[in-house]
């Protein structure tokens, strides 16, 4: 194997590895999105918002606060501050209560 070869190999190697990775976040960053979407009776763009506002608050990586929403899903358990986000997040993004309420 010649050694442009072996260059052109590598980057192939890495940029599927990179490839691979972002289609991991992309997924678990949907399923906090779903997860959102269930608790705010909200749009996939609303539920998005609230997960990028989580993030922004907290100043949490968008990728690491989905896989916290996600282990929440699972587990029960959320931390304090994340918690406390993504109520505020929830409630600035809740859809209007029905006239009369």
């Amino acid at each position: 194997m010649t050694s442009d070869t072996r260059c052109q190999a590598e980057e192939l190697q890495n940029e599927n590895a990179q490839l691979k990775e972002t289609m991991r976040t992309h997924a678990v960053v949907d399923q906090a999105v779903g997860i959102i979407l269930a608790l705010g009776q909200l749009t996939p763009e609303e539920g998005r918002d609230v997960l990028d506002g989580v993030s922004e608050t907290t100043g949490i990586k968008l990728r690491h606060v989905s896989e916290l929403i996600v282990d929440w899903a699972r587990t029960g358990q959320l931390c304090s501050d994340i918690r406390t986000a993504l109520d505020h997040q929830l409630t600035q993004h809740a859809p209007p209560a029905p006239a009369g309420e």
